[in-house]
């Protein structure tokens, strides 16, 4: 289950960068409908909400160790505006990001943390996988990776004992092949960010469908492509209608159908769809029982797509 939803309201330079409708005691259950339904993985990070989606699920599974949880550093926060500060990148800054993600998560230790800066430079970021080494070997950790859509920061990350995953983006829209295959050559794990293109792929929205004005959906990111003007984007609500059934077959619900595309392509793929109500999340966990989509229709949803293009890629924040 995606966290960034569930965080409510965050900004940067006054820009909405959080999901609207968010409600604390929705999430909550939403969050243990997730376990019910069997999902055991959390991936949040210190930025969504500023602190408050880590201080949700601190609060929701604080008697499940069994449940594994993801996040992320390298964002600055202030946990009382909801203001994302900008980067923070140094590596003394990784040591106390990781203890108040302890502290808000109401945990000992995590089970990966990932740094949040999807392109920052190679020899930037080597120190703080240095610093994510030492809490490894301290129990603060248990393994750690990026978030990032960048193969040469995948194949960068290989000689590090600790290293588990590389979270980035692919969906039904956009394909990623290259990266796909670094992972595999690297032994990691892929946790698959905007599986749902930021909603896109729920089948809710339409044309003439607006996004509230507090979304993050509302705005104008240069990397926010599945929406334009508060909008969806027709290009891909036209490429949608092209694999709708597809994507629903034997039964499947567009978004169990999205999960199967993703599950069909990698068995290291593991999906990290958003969830902000008890509904969402039931329909997602319903995907489990169907699987991945058989090969031949995911070759055909990707004929019917046509052309995919890397840059369609949420990048995040």
């Amino acid at each position: 289950m995606g966290c960034w939803p569930i965080g409510g309201p965050m900004f940067k330079d006054g820009r909405p960068l959080g999901y609207a409708n968010s409600d604390d005691a929705e999430s909550i259950r939403t969050i243990h409908a997730a376990l019910e339904g069997g999902i055991t993985l959390f991936d949040t990070a210190a930025a969504y909400g500023a602190g408050h989606a880590e201080k949700l699920l601190g609060q929701a599974l604080r008697n499940r160790p069994d449940a594994v949880i993801v996040s992320k550093l390298g964002l600055a926060i202030d946990e009382t505006t909801k203001e994302i500060l900008g980067e923070e990148a140094s590596a003394d800054s990784v040591l106390p990001a990781i203890e108040n993600s302890l502290k808000r998560l109401q945990r000992d230790c995590l089970d990966i943390v990932l740094l949040h800066l999807n392109s920052l430079p190679i020899d930037r970021a080597m120190p703080i996988f240095e610093e994510m080494e030492k809490a490894r070997i301290e129990g603060k950790i248990r393994g750690y990776g990026w978030s990032t859509d960048f193969t040469g920061n995948v194949e960068a990350l290989s000689k590090r004992d600790g290293v588990v995953a590389v979270e980035h983006g692919t969906n039904v829209f956009c394909d990623t092949p290259k990266i796909r295959r670094a992972i595999a050559h690297q032994g990691l794990v892929a946790f698959i960010r905007s599986p749902l293109a930021m909603g896109l792929l729920g089948g809710n929205y339409r044309k003439g469908s607006v996004m509230p004005k507090d979304d993050i959906r509302s705005t104008e990111q240069m990397w926010l492509t599945y929406y334009k003007d508060g909008k969806p984007n027709i290009e891909f609500l036209e490429k949608l209608d092209a694999v709708r059934d597809l994507l629903q077959s034997d039964g499947r619900s567009l978004p169990q159908g999205a999960l199967g595309w993703l599950w069909a392509k990698s068995d290291r793929n593991y999906p990290l769809p958003g969830a902000r109500t008890v509904a969402q999340i039931q329909d997602l966990a319903g995907a489990l029982k169907f699987g991945a989509l058989p090969k031949a229709v995911v070759s055909e949803i990707d004929t019917l797509i046509g052309p995919k293009h890397e840059d369609y890629v949420e990048k995040e924040l």
